[in-house]
């Protein structure tokens, strides 16, 4: 080994030299562009300096922190996941929620307000006010690809409104969801250069990701991963949890700089997957939706009409619109007279869970809107109270106990799903409704979530108060317009204006215009906006001045020719539910509109088009600050490394090798872990035996193998090596499994592996424990490793044999 490192020193040496003579050479060539700090001084400095400080004058002016206007008000922006219009009370939907409506009563509801129909890419439009693409945010952040407007990574071209707010004035403060850094980028030694703290907030807390699990959440504080404060035993939810925190803020905020305003992004779980809620909530819901979505649908749109949500004469549109031959079997929408009493038991069960889920993290915002009330604050605060895109369709035709088989492409089991109907949004489940109750929540439109063609992917429900702002009290406003809009309007509010110039970067315009006016406007009096256009997986669509052109296609269908689909025309300005198809009748206005959308997507990087699979796009390899390998090397005390960035066995052949010291008879615990009780792997020592399960997709009972002889203190290199053989009817991979104790087998039979990732959640790789929710229902969470050492756990994806990396690890042993 010495005279390897002797070599490796020596090459650091030289390889540094290099760039030492490079960052030399560098300098020279760039002297002349640098700032002259005289020049600086004699722009910015206003005092009078001399070689006495007694004889000079100070000047504050350039080194004084920027004050917000006179009375500017504070923000709070409650974002929800995975909701339609006709889910919540306010708009006439079945799910009560108090604190929506109480702010809805004080303020305006508006009905045609629009998404990009997608997680990550509304909330980069939310927090940029550009479109979609402009932000590279095509999709969502782990379906980024090498294209010009889908990269994934928000540019330095648009700044963000947590920006602008702080550089005038404002603290930021961002609670919950961030589904907006590169997945790549999610861990802890990766760049924080899109985290939250790097675009423009004072304070993090939450989860990066997609989704969490609400019970074990995969939490960040500010710039590092924590673990959650208590566990569900002792109540926690991670709803009521950001709900503390964001008291917890505003409190010291307000003990410190009580004059100053506040900028607070809450972005709850809820409501997306997995739905997971208190009982005594879901209990609320018992019975209430047992009549099926079909009959939802039908008894949720007089209420919708009633309200002033929909206008009269409002036509409810079908539960399957698409031909067979565009459709994606996975968002098809079973009758609900088709299904048997166990269906329905089961499919009415999982829409309480979703409602419960719902209305306890309402009443979780109605703490911190109650102590705003209570502390005069309430008064001048803008409260913006959305979701970010339709109901979410990834249940599939009959629902989930675990969502995470939509993303591997895996299909539902009935059987399976019936036997956790009693446990249904506690821990030992992640659920998702089926796609009916997608489009009950959907009414009156076509289609749900991902869907940016129809409405049901993109009108999504949004309230603001403003008590001090908004003189309307209780009324509705049908102005179009779209989550772009909503920067502008807060930088109207606040008096402020998007610079053209930020950081010497020169910035993209901002996409959408300011709702201000809408404060101030009749229930019908015209928008302000004219053109919006819509581009999601491979779906797409135009709104121009009332009018509407679609493009019939189905998101992650793989079927490309998009050349070859056909357009649909709507007057949505009378037709609000997309019933009526008029390109036969006025083709002149459909050819319009096509050449609007091309040029729409000309000028906001919208090309190429994408409508592959989850598992296809869920699967590109992206650049990264570390390049894929076929070897890795974890330690134990260490963060869990997130599935972004851990080694990927998905799909290969592949082994891991701990090398273990064992002192205490008795040891145990966790030597690796990987995902969470719904789909991930471990090694473990339990009763003096080797285990490695390997949980598919949660469904029982796991893959377990266990050592056919007892361990004893000692060294070992313990391991276990999958041997891919061929590829099962849905992308899973099919083999055999060895578990090995030193070089010898100990266990062996047929295993399967996931087609997919272990998880969205962000459950990670951990060494010496299992972090969040156990893998293996073999042992709880932590799992601590205990009664010996482990020196490290290498997992390998190469060709090379388990019994020639077993060698090297046995001398790595015997030169520790």
């Amino acid at each position: 080994m010495k005279p390897f490192l002797s070599l490796y020193l020596l090459a650091i040496v030289f390889f540094a030299g290099i760039s030492c003579m490079q960052q030399q050479n560098q300098t020279a060539s760039n002297q002349d562009s640098w700032a002259d700090p005289r020049e600086v001084r004699k722009q910015n400095f206003k005092g009078d300096i001399q070689l006495d400080v007694r004889d000079s004058k100070a000047d504050w002016g350039p080194y004084t922190p920027k004050k917000a206007p006179e009375g500017a008000p504070n923000i709070l922006f409650v974002l929800y996941d995975d909701t339609g219009l006709p889910a919540w009370s306010p708009y006439g939907g079945a799910i009560n929620m108090p604190t929506l409506q109480k702010l809805a009563d004080n303020g305006l509801m508006y009905t045609q307000w629009h998404t990009t129909a997608l997680c990550s890419p509304t909330r980069s439009t939310l927090l940029t006010g550009r479109n979609h693409h402009l932000t590279g945010n095509a999709a969502i952040t782990e379906g980024a690809n090498g294209f010009p407007g889908a990269h994934g990574r928000i540019p330095e071209q648009c700044a963000t409104i947590a920006e602008i707010l702080q550089d005038n004035g404002w603290s930021t403060f961002w609670l919950g969801k961030n589904h907006n850094v590169p997945e790549q980028d999610v861990s802890s030694g990766g760049s924080r250069k899109e985290w939250p703290l790097q675009m423009g907030f004072d304070r993090f807390y939450g989860f990066i990701g997609g989704e969490t699990n609400q019970w074990y959440p995969d939490l960040v504080e500010d710039n590092h991963f924590i673990e959650a404060p208590y566990g569900p035993q002792e109540g926690y939810h991670l709803s009521k949890d950001l709900a503390d925190k964001a008291l917890e803020y505003i409190r010291d905020q307000k003990a410190t700089n009580p004059s100053k305003p506040w900028f607070m992004w809450f972005c709850p779980g809820a409501n997306h997957a997995p739905h997971q809620a208190p009982a005594d909530y879901i209990a609320k819901y018992k019975g209430k939706f047992d009549e099926g979505y079909d009959a939802y649908r039908k008894w949720v749109l007089p209420r919708m009409i009633a309200k002033g949500v929909m206008p009269e004469g409002t036509q409810l549109t079908d539960i399957n619109p698409l031909p067979p031959n565009v459709s994606n079997p996975a968002d098809y929408v079973r009758p609900w007279d088709s299904l048997n009493n166990d269906e329905k038991k089961l499919f009415a069960r999982l829409a309480e869970v979703y409602a419960g889920f719902s209305e306890y993290t309402d009443a979780q915002v109605g703490r911190i809107i109650d102590y705003l009330e209570k502390t005069g604050q309430l008064e001048n605060t803008v409260v913006i109270y959305a979701a970010d895109n339709g109901a979410s369709g990834e249940g599939s035709p009959n629902g989930s106990v675990n969502e995470n088989k939509f993303f591997n492409g895996y299909p539902d089991e009935l059987s399976e799903n019936l036997k956790l109907i009693n446990v249904l949004g506690g821990p030992d489940t992640y659920e998702h409704f089926p796609t009916g109750w997608a489009t009950a929540f959907s009414t009156p439109f076509k289609m749900f979530k991902r869907y940016s063609n129809y409405a049901g992917g993109t009108c999504d429900p949004l309230v603001i108060s403003w008590p001090k702002g908004i003189k309307a009290h209780g009324e509705v406003r049908n102005q179009y317009h779209h989550s772009t809009d909503i920067v502008p309007t807060i930088l109207d509010i606040c008096g402020l204006q998007m610079p053209a110039v930020y950081h010497g970067v020169a910035q993209y315009p901002l996409s959408g215009v300011s709702m201000r006016y809408t404060f101030d406007a009749k229930p019908d009096d015209p928008t302000q906006k004219h053109v919006q256009y819509y581009a999601m997986l491979g779906t797409r669509a135009i709104w121009k001045d009332g009018w509407k052109a679609i493009a019939v296609h189905a998101p992650l269908t793989s079927k490309g020719h998009f050349d070859q689909d056909e357009w649909e025309l709507y007057h949505v300005d009378v037709d609000r539910s997309e019933s009526k198809n008029l390109a036969k009748e006025n083709p002149e206005k459909l050819k319009e509109l096509i050449a609007a959308w091309n040029e729409e997507a000309d000028k906001n990087l919208v090309l190429p088009l994408d409508d592959r699979s989850a598992v296809e796009i869920l699967g590109i390899e992206r650049p990264s600050e570390e390049a894929p390998r076929e070897r890795y090397v974890y330690y134990p005390h260490t963060a869990p490394v997130p599935e972004g960035v851990a080694v990927n066995v998905r799909g290969r052949s592949y082994k891991i090798l701990a090398d273990v010291v064992i002192t205490d008879a008795n040891a145990s615990g966790v030597i690796f872990a990987h995902g969470s009780r719904f789909g991930g792997h471990a090694l473990f020592i339990k009763n003096k035996k080797l285990y490695y399960v390997y949980n598919f997709l949660g469904i029982q009972p796991e893959q377990k193998f266990v050592s056919s002889m007892a361990l004893k203190p000692g060294k070992y290199t313990l391991g276990m090596e999958f041997i891919r053989e061929k590829t099962g009817e849905h992308g899973e991979q099919i083999g055999t499994m060895k578990l090995y104790i030193n070089d010898k087998v100990v266990a062996e039979g047929p295993m399967k592996t996931q087609p997919g990732k272990f998880t969205l959640s962000g459950d990670g790789l951990c060494v010496g424990f299992d972090s969040g929710d156990a893998v293996s229902r073999e042992y709880t969470t932590p799992g601590e490793f205990k009664g010996g050492e482990i020196l490290g756990v290498g997992v390998t994806v190469e060709k090379t044999q388990y019994l020639d990396l077993e060698k090297e690890a046995q001398s790595a042993l015997s030169a520790d």
